[in-house]
């Protein structure tokens, strides 16, 4: 007898397994019937928790931007800035391992597949991440961490290109495994081409 999951728990399920097929088909092919099947359920049990396909992208949207806005405040909790930096980056290349479907989602233009909201509320995530970069660059400058001949949106451009890369290369090659590894190590490469000494602080 199939033990009765607390509606939480199916709903994190659900919500998991849109992600994952948006990730192996592409958001704009999943469906209901889809996730139902990847679960072993009935689409009515799918829609006992999500009345209709865009209340599961709603939540999707929610668990990414959340993720997102944690990696940030967590980010603040280092007074050095050049560690408040490498923070914030490796924290976006982890958002990027654990949901390799973020990218798919971000280049999908079906209007019709209730992603349209998701990506806009996500860029306003992004957008406050992106702040948060250039805040930080900005003092290690001040601090002497970084050249100070160099311009900070130009830095910030570049150290946010770690991630992009990565995130082209995880729709090109569709290998997350590879992400952190790979990623890490150009971040540093690119922290210490900003150096003076061309180390990291």
């Amino acid at each position: 007898m199939r033990t009765r999951k607390p509606a939480s728990v199916r709903k994190a399920e659900i919500t998991h397994a849109a992600l994952e097929l948006s990730f192996e088909v592409g958001p704009d092919r999943v469906t209901t019937a889809m996730i139902a099947e990847l679960l072993g359920l009935t689409q009515p049990a799918i829609y006992k928790h999500f009345p209709n396909k865009n209340d599961i992208w709603n939540t999707v949207t929610d668990e990414l931007c959340n993720r997102i806005d944690a990696n940030i405040r967590a980010a603040q909790n280092q007074p050095n800035p050049s560690a408040r930096l490498r923070e914030l980056m490796m924290g976006q290349l982890r958002l990027l391992h654990d949901y390799p479907a973020l990218p798919e989602i971000m280049v999908m233009r079906d209007p019709n597949a209730g992603t349209t909201a998701l990506r806009t509320r996500i860029l306003t995530s992004t957008g406050g991440l992106r702040k948060a970069i250039q805040s930080a660059m900005g003092e290690a400058q001040t601090m002497g961490h970084i050249r100070c001949d160099l311009d900070v949106e130009d830095c910030t451009n570049l150290i946010v290109s770690v991630v992009q890369g990565a995130a082209l290369r995880l729709l090109r090659f569709r290998e997350p495994e590879a992400l952190l590894v790979t990623g890490e190590r150009l971040l540093d490469l690119q922290l210490s081409l900003l150096t003076e000494q061309g180390e990291i602080k």
